[in-house]
């Protein structure tokens, strides 16, 4: 039964001489490993006017230029990991790159804070997913679906593990349709709202119950450190942008090529749809509203269209891509755990795949390690969110720091433009990570910033355990295997009778030539009728007849 319910939920296992028909073109590509990246548009912008909230509403304004800001840091690191795939075409993400050119201490680091970040995007994506959900619910009139937000996001959690233990191409197409038609909605929504505004002047955002601002004496004053903070808040719309570095193999032949062409693609979509948010929110004054729970993309398009159809498609489709954004974690996760088992940091099984050509190990990992999040967290993706940003900055910065190491060791061709370009995307990613620590430490990125040491000694240890094993099984110091001995069986046998022919058996099996079966005669007579019919049934094992006139049976044989 368990079987039949197996290949009902994940289907047929596939062959291993098909897993090069299991490639991504880069249509499904892109919706498998931009996901993530597309969909914190949803959310990125809302971050940014979250600090600057706590500076009154004159701050909002600051917005645009931050957004710019964070749109061109977002184009030097697309062109950091563009340089990062044509150097590794065999899948070259933040563990890889550190490894090889600073180290294996700096490769482990990057690795814990990927993990740690991949497990994170599931969290907080699964989660804005049902914040997308509860707002259409609440503008239709049914706030009480936000009381059952964590039992929404942890059957979400599992649809997108199922959809994954089925195969990268099925899960591809699978996401496919709502990635693009998130895209098509939200680059609607800004052309038409661009449209409107230019021709009748941009409406303001009406709010059932008003934001909170800060009082006069309770505002924050506006400076470069709550500029930083914004900044850094936003930066939030850089999650997933290595996705594709990472699953350089997972796409067809020539892969790096197609990679490459995937990341531009999913660079300017995602630099249009940001700029385009951002602008929207600041020209029809849309803010975070924790007293209706309202997210700023909902703000935008019920301004924009009303509450009729077109709303309801765009809200559909945010919560679909937020909810399906998890899939870039569950295509990159389990490829890293898997190099991390290649090189003996986590347990083989990481590295095994399954019925469906999957690493489904991890992806079961995955799945259970964010589902506790949800739990944990009360599925809140901003309480998570300054968990989430400090790893994935983390690998930014070592990554970036890996190739410039590359650049000036090889003294390929055009390397000191690589240098130029990895050093300042580095610099960029190191002081916005260094922001997020501080500004997020006591709103728990300290929790990150402790679990990624505990994850480094762990894959040490097990990288020890491992490597002490390969040394107890190395031949280096093994003598050659002694000359074959001579087995001697023995087989004590009562009677001839069906008990004993399978043990005379047996023992021909271990010993054929040299098998001895052995009686102590306690009666003469029934020792006499033994004899003559072990002729018959002795199998050809020589019978030796122990006396014993005490009757003991015991004393014979061990003299």
């Amino acid at each position: 039964m368990a079987s039949q319910l197996k290949r009902i939920l994940v289907g047929k296992p596939i062959a291993t001489e098909q897993q090069h028909h299991e490639r991504l073109s880069r249509v499904t590509a892109l919706a498998v490993f931009s996901s993530d990246a597309l969909s914190s548009v949803a959310y990125a912008t809302e971050a940014i006017l979250a600090v600057l909230l706590l500076a009154g509403a004159q701050a909002l304004g600051l917005s645009l230029p931050i957004g710019a800001g964070i749109a061109a840091l977002l184009v030097i690191v697309a062109f950091s990991y563009r340089q990062t795939i044509r150097a590794y075409p065999r899948g070259g993400g933040g563990y890889v790159v550190a490894r090889e050119n600073l180290g294996e201490t700096p490769g482990l680091i990057a690795a814990a804070a990927l993990l740690i970040d991949y497990v994170l995007t599931v969290a907080v994506s699964i989660s804005a997913g049902v914040a997308a959900i509860t707002s259409l619910a609440i503008n239709w009139g049914f706030p009480e679906l936000k009381s059952y937000a964590v039992e929404i996001g942890l059957v979400c959690i599992a649809l997108v593990t199922l959809a994954n233990l089925r195969g990268v191409k099925e899960s591809g197409a699978i996401f496919a349709v709502p990635t693009y038609a998130f895209v098509a909605s939200i680059l609607a929504m800004i052309s038409f709202a661009l449209f409107r505004d230019a021709f009748f002047g941009p409406a303001q955002v009406a709010h059932t119950i008003p934001p909170e601002f800060p009082l006069a004496g309770e505002a924050e004053a506006i400076g470069l450190w709550l500029i930083m903070r914004a900044f850094a808040a936003g930066c939030t719309a850089l999650t997933g942008i290595e996705a594709i570095s990472d699953g350089v193999p997972a796409f067809k032949a020539p892969e790096a090529k197609n990679a490459a062409a995937t990341l531009t693609m999913m660079v300017t979509l995602l630099v249009s749809m940001f700029l385009g948010i951002t602008w929207l929110a600041h020209a029809h004054g849309a803010v975070p509203n924790e007293a209706t729970h309202e997210t700023v993309v909902s703000q935008i398009a019920r301004t924009t269209f009303g509450v009729g159809p077109a709303y309801v498609v765009i809200q559909i489709a945010t919560a679909l891509i937020l909810v399906l954004a998890a899939n870039t974690a569950f295509a990159d996760f389990p490829r890293l755990a898997s190099f991390l088992s290649r090189d003996r940091f986590l347990p083989r099984q990481f590295s095994s795949r399954g019925d469906r050509l999957v690493f489904s190990n991890g992806i079961l990992a995955l799945g259970a390690f964010s589902a506790l999040l949800v739990v944990l967290f009360q599925a809140n993706e901003i309480a998570m969110l300054p968990l989430y940003a400090i790893g994935v900055f983390i690998s930014f910065t070592l990554s970036q720091s890996g190739m410039v190491r590359r650049h000036i060791r090889l003294h390929e061709e055009g390397w000191r433009r690589g240098v130029l370009i990895n050093g300042l995307g580095a610099t960029l990613t190191a002081v916005v990570m260094v922001v997020l620590g501080v500004t997020k430490f006591t709103h728990g990125a300290w929790a990150v910033l402790v679990l990624i040491p505990v994850l480094v000694l762990v894959f040490k240890a097990i990288h020890g355990h491992y490597m002490r094993v390969a040394q107890q099984l190395s031949l280096s110091d093994a003598a050659k295997p002694a000359p074959l001995r001579r087995h001697t069986a023995v087989v004590l046998v009562s009677g001839i009778h069906k008990g004993v022919l399978p043990a005379l058996q047996y023992a021909r099996s271990i010993a054929p030539d040299n098998v001895t079966a052995i009686y102590v005669n306690l009666d003469p007579e029934q020792t006499e009728r033994l004899r003559v019919r072990w002729c018959d049934w002795g199998c050809e094992v020589p019978l030796v007849v122990l006396e014993s006139p005490y009757r003991s049976l015991l004393t014979p044989l061990r003299t």
